[in-house]
């Protein structure tokens, strides 16, 4: 597969809104999320702090109008449009990989 192919994931209707979901999407690990406002969103699925594959189960939140992602072990949060790090905790900030998530005719894309 191409690395400009889109891969399918699940349904839209698949996706609780505010939660996350794993994916693997041409060998990456990809963490997806569904905002309230129905929008779908994807970083990378491994947290550059612990090394752990856990984004997914993240605490999805906001900053301002910023959707944000907090992460399960440190705590560390991340603007879940740009992977930039709002808040590194005491460590040097790190920022996560996005991936571009398109919604066709209820299905989920993403492209790595």
């Amino acid at each position: 597969m191409s690395a400009t192919a889109w891969t399918t994931v699940c349904p839209f209707e698949r996706l609780v809104p505010e939660r996350g979901v794993a994916a693997l999407v041409e060998g990456t690990q990809v963490a997806v999320y569904r905002l309230a406002d129905d929008r779908v969103l994807a970083v990378q699925q491994r947290d550059p702090y612990s090394g752990a594959n856990v984004l997914s189960r993240g605490i999805v939140g906001s900053v301002g109008e910023t959707p944000t992602i907090t992460s399960p072990m440190y705590k560390q949060v991340w603007d879940l449009t740009t992977g930039e790090c709002l808040d590194p905790s005491g460590k040097e900030p790190e920022a996560l990989r996005t991936f571009e998530v398109a919604v066709e005719d209820g299905t989920v894309l993403v492209r790595v």
